[in-house]
């Protein structure tokens, strides 16, 4: 379950705090694998979904809407 704040469900901005840059809901990469999640150039702003091995699995639930943690 996402603390509050974590995700946009929960709290987090959908505009960027520092650098006011609109923030879109995308398949993204770590070290811990690919998810779903908001980031601009300020770095990464949340994370939507789990992690997933492969980003196709990822890309497949954001276009679904089928990602909620």
């Amino acid at each position: 379950m996402a603390l509050k704040g974590e995700t946009i469900a929960t709290g987090a901005p959908t505009r960027c705090p520092d650098c006011n840059k609109n923030l879109v809901v995308e398949v993204l990469h770590s070290n811990a694998g690919y998810y779903i999640g908001t980031w601009c150039d300020c770095g990464p702003n949340s994370r939507e979904s789990g992690y997933y091995r492969r980003s196709e699995d990822a890309q497949r639930d954001l276009d679904s809407g089928n990602f909620n943690r």
